[in-house]
């Protein structure tokens, strides 16, 4: 009976100490190399990454998949964060948030962010300033 419960206690142990806690921030793993004028941006679903022109703030989702009817690239933001003569190579970056679907843009020059929501769905995505 001791063996039983020693067991059962060392089990629940295991598994409380393995679990995974999905209320912290994804980990983006990205190089510190600035002079990158592009970036795919992982979100936590393991088909869609955002694409960002770091000199200007333009993003795209891109989606990739095994068939060709899943694989597409669409425009999230065509719009230029900055006047031509102020874009720099990693200007702008992203920032993964608890929401599988938002990220936040930052000009680490300026200090400006936007809210930034992919989608598979058109209607729901969107770029929009932070305040």
């Amino acid at each position: 009976m001791k063996r039983i419960i020693f067991s059962l206690i060392i089990g629940l142990t295991s598994i409380t100490a393995f679990a995974q806690s999905t209320s912290e921030a994804p980990i983006q793993n990205i190089s510190t190399d600035s002079s990158v004028v592009y970036r795919l941006f992982s979100t936590k679903n393991a088909y869609n990454f955002i694409k960002l022109n770091t000199r200007n703030g333009q993003m795209s989702q891109v989606q990739w998949g095994t068939e060709n009817k899943y694989r597409f690239e669409t425009t999230l933001s065509d719009i230029t964060r900055v006047n031509k003569d102020e874009e720099k190579n990693g200007r702008f970056f992203l920032y993964p948030t608890t929401n599988i679907y938002n990220f936040i843009l930052l000009d680490q020059i300026d200090g400006k962010a936007w809210q930034v929501q992919w989608s598979i769905e058109e209607k729901d995505r969107m770029v929009i300033r932070i305040n």
